[in-house]
């Protein structure tokens, strides 16, 4: 199941709340909070598209700078074995190591 929506050209990722009975939506790579709730897709659109309308306004108004920057870069730790053959994969693809985890998440996070 793929719980992202896009929601004007913003993703917010979708979950159900089981306390209140309604989807949760929250955007993703914004500065606060901009969540929104319904019981329905076209709900999610429409609560969603309100929620991140008041947010940019509110970041506007206030002088502050509503995206999370992101650097390109992260650590990340895996077991010494998964290491061991990540690097084999990369060495035998003719790739560094980290050529090749790039192409692994792009792959996935294309996928999800």
């Amino acid at each position: 199941m793929n719980n992202q929506m896009m929601i004007n050209s913003h993703i917010a990722v979708i979950s159900f709340d089981p306390d209140v009975g309604l989807f949760r939506g929250e955007f993703v790579g914004l500065n606060g909070g901009a969540d929104f709730y319904a019981d329905s897709v076209d709900g999610l659109h429409k609560e969603g598209e309100a929620s991140l309308k008041t947010f940019l306004e509110v970041c506007q108004e206030q002088g502050l700078e509503p995206y999370k920057n992101f650097s390109g870069k992260f650590i990340t730790r895996v077991p010494p074995s998964l290491h061991e053959r990540i690097a084999a994969a990369a060495t035998a693809a003719g790739m560094s190591l980290n050529q090749w985890v790039q192409i692994a998440l792009e792959r996935e996070a294309t996928h999800s």
